[in-house]
């Protein structure tokens, strides 16, 4: 196999974090032992629970009070709540061990004012008198504190409820605390910026199987009419052809296929319709259904088809009422037995069917640390400059992962680790760094890069930390955007069951016994998408739509010329080995080196007179290459390659053109010159297929008699052969056959063999060819 030689700027680079799991900290503080994959962050946490009986401040008699929670140069702030004296906020604040630059924290309650906040009470605490809290131990017991004076005197009404503790990113009131170092998105942007779970809602293929209708009422009853039906679920609709009997009982019997995804919340709405010109349909009749009460099917037994009752459709301005009772015949079902494919199958992170009833057991654990990313390149300015608001996701199964967001810093630390179960070992997961677009304006998430690891190619029970390069393709060339550092560990559960699931079939059952098309998978593919972007971006906060589509790679499947070189180059490097082989084989053919060609001819000898050797001699020898090469494994997890994907050979037009939206936006001269270098490019594969077809041709032609000469004087070399064959031992025709392959290069002659020039001589379908 070829190697290309590594680009340093674009390389996977081992790290070495201070992590409980690589063993580079050995014991330590119980803290870190269920966040063994990240670096340990220290957090002060300031819980303000409730006031009571608060001192009013107002004319009026009542307080619009609000707590302001300070520490150093950092505050953080309640929301305000007007006239009420016992208030309930409930937060949690979040100060981050590397930014405290004071030796107490205050907690001060005020007044919402119009022109200047009113001072009601505080209390201080001092740092090195906060207790720890160490998970799994129960959460911190608030306590209620009398409120002071500026003067440090103790009101005689006014009492707050707090809970102070210092603890890590271990705590569970982490994910959803008010952080010190987003200090500057107001309150109500916190939202945006936090860390989450998400779960893609459960998909089902939804298979409709319009069987026939019966006694339609047609409006034109002088011609025959053409009927198809159409069914439309949400955003998608697909129709029948129009049936071949043309009366008013029409028959199909054609599958129609959607993506549905529970909860069900919209109806199935079927309606039959006669096509009466080129530009307009007549609807016959309507049918509604909830998909709650669909059958559900786990394999490929029908279910039971029913009747339906057609509803009859009123054109606006038609007065006269018809009794109608057209009815049509349908097999409706949810399909269990399917993947719902969202993801590409060449990566995709799961395989299991939709159906529970179907799952096996899991195989393993994934474990994912994401501790930090180094050198993100900007991508937005504020005040000047240009700054980065990053977050990361991760998709692994139907579990999507969301880090929180780091404000203002082209070198975030996260340290937040994460758990998935694992079901397949030949499964993908995705990580994704992106810009939070929600702080400038409520733009769009940019795209920083991604990184693929593949289970498979992991040791089990290893931890691998390396700093991946954040690689993206963009107009103007391929740019590194920085690099993120991660940790990854597979546990694996049942070693037994892991190497069980390699002889499985990669996809469920139902996929090979009543498979789908190409083009139908690429269909409900696109629709999957579309659904799992809308149900995740009504989550708060949203997963984006450019987030997932960006993690699912949508468009892949469009034409590239530097994919396609790319594929073409990988083909001819998978095939390396066989020109390889071949090219030693002619060595030996040649007499290039005497010793070898002679120790060839002992083995052709030995193999020949004991057939039986044969096989067993192959898979040896695989098995010494197998452990010849165990030593020289790969130690590290792959990752994007630049040069496999051609990108740092690649034109600008070709880059213009892989960039340019579909349908094209470009105009005529330059689409023209691109269709002619495409025309160009299929003239070349055109070629390549003529000439692999004329070889067929060839033989086919060998018993064709479309060459009388030439198929008898095969015939009669065939009868030749048979003759020679029965009456002469196997391996003396063996031993001759290989003998002349393996002849001294003094009995070769330039002049092609006989056999050869018989072949090149037989005729093809060329000629027929227009």
């Amino acid at each position: 196999m070829q190697k290309f030689p590594v680009n340093e700027e674009f390389a996977l680079k081992q790290t070495s974090p201070k992590i409980a799991g690589s063993g580079v900290i050995i014991g330590g503080d119980k803290v870190i032992s269920a966040y063994d994959l990240v670096e340990q962050m220290e957090y002060l946490y300031v819980r303000v629970v409730k006031a009571k009986e608060l001192p009013a401040k107002d004319v009026t008699g009542s307080c619009d009070p609000y707590v302001e929670v300070k520490l150093g140069n950092y505050k953080g702030v309640t929301k305000h709540f007007e006239k009420k004296s016992n208030p309930v906020w409930n937060l949690v604040f979040a100060f981050s061990q590397d930014q405290l630059q004071a030796s107490f924290v205050e907690v001060v309650v005020k007044d919402k004012d119009v022109v200047l906040d009113d001072f009601i009470g505080r209390i201080s605490f001092d740092l090195v008198d906060v207790p720890r809290r160490v998970p799994p131990d129960s959460p911190l017991a608030p306590q209620w504190y009398k409120l002071e004076d500026k003067k440090g005197e103790r009101l005689k009404k006014g009492e707050i409820m707090l809970a102070l503790w210092k603890g890590t990113q271990a705590d569970e009131v982490f994910p959803d605390a008010w952080h010190s170092d987003a200090a500057a998105v107001g309150s109500e942007g916190v939202s945006r910026i936090r860390g989450k779970v998400y779960l893609s809602p459960r998909l089902w293929y939804l298979r409709v199987n319009i069987i026939q209708c019966q006694d339609l009422i047609i409006s034109d009853k002088s011609r025959p009419p053409e009927v198809f039906v159409k069914v439309i679920f949400g955003n998608q609709a697909l129709k029948t052809k129009i049936s071949h009997v043309k009366s008013v009982n029409p028959a199909w019997n054609e599958d129609l296929i959607f993506v549905v995804a529970e909860p069900f919340e919209e109806p199935l709405v079927i309606t039959v319709e006669d096509r009466v010109s080129s530009n307009k349909d007549e609807i016959l009749g309507k049918c509604l259904m909830l998909l709650n009460s669909v059958p559900r099917r786990l394999d490929n037994k029908p279910v039971s088809a029913k009747w339906h009752n057609l509803e009859k459709h009123f054109v606006e301005g038609e007065k006269k009422e018809t009794k109608f009772a057209s009815k049509i015949h349908m097999r409706i079902s949810l399909d269990g037995g399917y993947h719902v494919l969202d993801e590409s199958t060449y990566y995709s992170s799961d395989y299991r069917p939709t159906s529970k009833l179907l799952w096996k057991s899991s195989i393993g654990i994934l474990e994912l640390g994401v501790i930090s990313a180094t050198g993100l390149s900007t991508m937005k300015t504020k005040d000047g400059r240009g700054t980065t608001d990053a977050y990361c996701v991760a998709k692994y199964g139907p579990k999507w992962i969301r880090t929180r967001t780091i404000i203002d810093n082209v070198s975030p630390r996260w340290n937040e680790q994460y758990t998935w179960e694992v079901f397949d070992p030949c499964t993908v997961i995705t990580i994704g760094v992106f810009d939070n677009g929600h702080l400038q304006g409520g733009g769009k998430d940019a795209c920083i890069g991604k990184v693929r690891i593949r289970l498979s190619t992991l040791e089990t029970e290893r931890v691998y930390t390396h700093s991946y390069p954040l690689i993206v393709l963009k107009p103007s060339g391929v740019k590194k955007m920085g690099e993120v550092q991660l940790a990854v560990r597979f546990s694996c559960t049942s070693y037994l069951s892991m190497l069980q699931k390699y002889t499985d079939p990669l996809l469920p059952k139902m996929h090979y016994v009543h498979p789908l098309s190409v083009t139908q998978l690429d269909i409900l593919r696109y629709q999957a998408i579309q659904i799992v972007s809308t149900r995740l971006g009504r989550a708060e906060p949203p997963l984006k739509k450019e987030v997932i589509e960006y993690m699912l790679d949508v468009g892949s499947h469009i034409w590239s010329v530097r994919k396609a070189k790319a594929n073409f180059m990988r083909i001819l490097n998978v095939m390396g080995g066989v020109i390889a082989i071949g090219k030693w084989f002619d060595q030996i053919c040649h007499w290039k080196n005497p010793l070898t060609t002679i120790l060839i001819h002992i083995l052709f000898v030995i193999l020949v007179l004991y057939p039986e050797l044969i096989f067993p001699t192959l898979f040896l020898y695989l098995f010494f290459i197998g452990i010849w090469r165990y030593r020289r494994k790969p130690r590290h997890p792959p990752h994007m390659d630049i040069r496999l994907s051609h990108a740092d050979s690649v034109g600008i037009d070709e880059l213009d053109e892989e960039f340019d939206t579909f349908p094209t936006s470009k105009g005529s001269d330059l689409v023209r010159m691109r269709y002619d270098r495409l025309r160009s490019i299929g003239g070349r594969i055109q070629t390549v297929i003529g000439d692999l077809a004329m070889q067929g041709e060839r033989f086919h032609s060998l018993l064709s008699w479309r060459d009388p000469r030439a198929s008898a004087l095969f015939v009669a070399f065939c009868l030749i052969a048979a003759i020679v064959m029965y009456v002469t031992p196997f391996q003396i025709v063996a031993l001759l056959a290989g003998f002349y392959v393996l002849r001294h290069p003094k009995l070769r002659t330039k002049v092609p063999s006989y056999g050869t020039n018989f072949f090149k001589r037989l005729s093809a379908r060329s000629d027929c060819m227009l």
